[in-house]
């Protein structure tokens, strides 16, 4: 506890930046933290999220010193910053600690590889209705403060393309649609629009951890 810095974590914040020096791992309590490739023309495109079933820089816990991805903050929350000294410390002092972030590894990694198997198989419709769903279970809140640019971003389409899919979803009367903001209307009816990956993933983080929002 004593390492532990309480943070607020601001909406669009880069926490730390590809090919950058790891110097903190982040423990979110609130809000979402996506994890982004960053290609040589600045595109980027979303491989994974961690919310508060989880911690930032997995690379540390692999004992990795310099970041190889982007960590943007999507919805503003608290966190919980640690250096990466303190981390290594603990690690190495504290074996159920060290063990529950080896299963956190484990549930991340499957995780990014749903995501990769989800953007080749299915449909953007079903695609948004999954991040939705996993932005909201990481909150407490049906509205998210989220723009069309950004979906366009995170989905890797480009914004008309994302404007459609999430036109069906609100044509269903699944979500609605404002200013910066999407509000989740029917949660069970957006798993059902959603594509299988979304129940897959939460099985594998309920697997890996079990006392976690999953």
């Amino acid at each position: 506890m004593p390492e532990l810095e309480q943070i607020r974590c601001q909406r669009s914040q880069i926490l730390m930046d590809a090919d950058s020096s790891l110097d903190h791992v982040y423990f979110p309590d609130s809000g979402v933290v996506s994890v982004l490739a960053v290609y040589a023309d600045g595109s980027i495109i979303e491989m994974a999220t961690i919310g508060r079933e989880g911690c930032t820089s997995v690379q540390a816990i692999l004992g990795a010193k310099r970041s190889s991805v982007r960590l943007l903050v999507q919805i503003p929350g608290g966190a919980a910053k640690m250096s990466r000294a303190a981390f290594t410390r603990a690690m190495g002092s504290m074996p159920s600690f060290r063990t529950l972030m080896y299963a956190y590894v484990q549930a991340f990694l499957e995780q990014v590889l749903v995501s990769v198997a989800c953007n080749g198989a299915h449909s953007l419709k079903e695609r948004l209705a999954r991040w939705l769903l996993m932005m909201r279970d990481r909150g407490d809140d049906d509205a998210l403060q989220i723009t069309q640019t950004l979906l366009a971003e995170m989905l890797g389409v480009q914004r008309p393309t994302i404007t459609n899919a999430a036109r069906e979803l609100e044509r269903a009367g699944l979500i609605v649609r404002g200013r910066r903001q999407v509000t989740i209307l029917d949660r069970q009816g957006l798993v059902q629009a959603s594509c299988e990956c979304y129940q897959l993933v939460r099985a594998r983080i309920a697997f890996h951890l079990p006392k976690t929002y999953a």
